[in-house]
């Protein structure tokens, strides 16, 4: 941490209670949170927080991002969709061509366009070479073809990564990202905002293609056939920030928990007084410890351009296993209060069961791992 990153966070934690705090119960009625949001958000220049100043960025290194993600976290807001837009403008920055880094990412920044990636589909989750989704040249555009589903930020998004097949007999080599405008676009269709256990403040939802035409110059980085290895380019940023938000979220669980045992009595005393509570907690805070330990070792790679495949898969895998079980174990502290809704560690309970799903699977990462063995 730094002076400079410390008035950043002072900054985005005050966003985040006048802007956010507030709105949580109704996102999550409606199901996504409001559009201004990003306008908001934009304006404050917390969205692309890494990205350089001369794309319409804030200018930071990844530890600047990793703020917002803290922040939000620490917070309890699983609504404000972020994550996936930071990703999509690494992909453009890293992936794109210079035409498409200026055209797109001054609009990410400022929260004109909302940005959403759309890699799974009904038969295709982790299995990325399984996709059907096809774009297929036709003249000066490609025709757009198929469905996908789970995507984060589809109700609202303005510019989609489509992982599809721009020669679906060429295996992983036939895989090209599309980047997609969905203004005004004819044969594009936003299903249903997909009703799930947790996270209900984001919307998730079901996308379709019918024979949209999308220009060749919209594929990223202007060459088809290079979708895949993009994709495992890019997916140790989207691995490292699930980290980094689980373990604000393991240190809000902590906090919490601390909190309630302390007021809390039963049989004549504190909770916290009580030698298996003490216990469980001790061994709580030795965890977080470590995964603060870790989660900080890898955002130094990250910025300094070592983070690898390995090591994002553990640090996603082990946090988000880690995650899980702690908001379990305060959870059983607070007895049945921690099975109400409108205790925090109910929600983070509900909230943190994806972490070990999305951004690639916990059973995928360690294969991942395996193979480096």
């Amino acid at each position: 941490m730094t002076p400079e990153l410390d008035g950043f966070r002072d900054a985005v934690r005050h966003f985040i209670d006048s802007e956010m705090t507030p709105h949580q119960e109704a996102w999550k009625q409606q199901q996504h949170v409001d559009r201004k949001l990003w306008n908001k958000a934009g304006e404050m220049g917390m969205l692309l927080a890494d990205i350089p100043e001369e794309y319409g960025g804030s200018g930071g290194n990844f530890a600047y991002q990793c703020v917002v993600f803290e922040e939000l976290a620490t917070a309890g807001d699983s609504a404000f969709g972020i994550h996936v837009h930071a990703i999509v403008a690494h992909y453009l920055l890293n992936q794109g061509t210079q035409a498409q880094k200026e055209k797109y990412l001054p609009k990410l920044a400022s929260g004109e366009m909302v940005a959403a990636i759309a890699m799974s589909e009904p038969g295709a989750g982790s299995d990325l070479k399984g996709i059907r989704s096809t774009a297929l040249r036709e003249g000066d555009a490609y025709l757009l073809n198929g469905s996908k589903t789970f995507i984060s930020n589809g109700y609202l998004a303005d510019l989609i990564v489509v992982v599809c097949k721009t020669d679906p007999e060429a295996g992983a080599k036939g895989v090209s990202l599309l980047l997609l405008e969905t203004k005004d676009c004819a044969g594009f269709k936003v299903g249903r905002i997909l009703e799930k256990m947790g996270q209900k403040g984001q919307d998730t939802c079901e996308l379709f293609f019918d024979n949209i035409r999308v220009p060749v110059e919209n594929i990223l980085g202007g060459v088809e056939g290079k979708g895949f290895s993009q994709l495992m380019t890019e997916l140790p940023y989207e691995r490292t920030i699930l980290g980094v938000g689980g373990v604000a979220s393991i240190e809000r669980a902590l906090r919490l928990t601390v909190e309630h045992c302390k007021q809390r009595k039963a049989f004549g005393q504190a909770l916290i007084e009580m030698q298996n509570t003490r216990f469980v907690l001790a061994e709580i805070k030795t965890e977080a410890t470590i995964a603060r330990t870790f989660i900080d070792r890898c955002i130094v790679d990250m910025i300094e351009g070592r983070m690898d495949a390995e090591l994002a898969s553990m640090a996603k895998y082990w946090i988000s296993d880690l995650q899980c079980k702690v908001v379990d174990q305060c959870l059983q502290l607070f007895g049945g209060y921690g099975y109400m809704l409108e205790y925090p560690i109910a929600q983070m309970y509900v909230d943190a069961r994806v972490q070990k799903i999305y951004g690639g699977a916990n059973e995928v990462m360690k294969e991942i791992i395996a193979r480096s063995l």
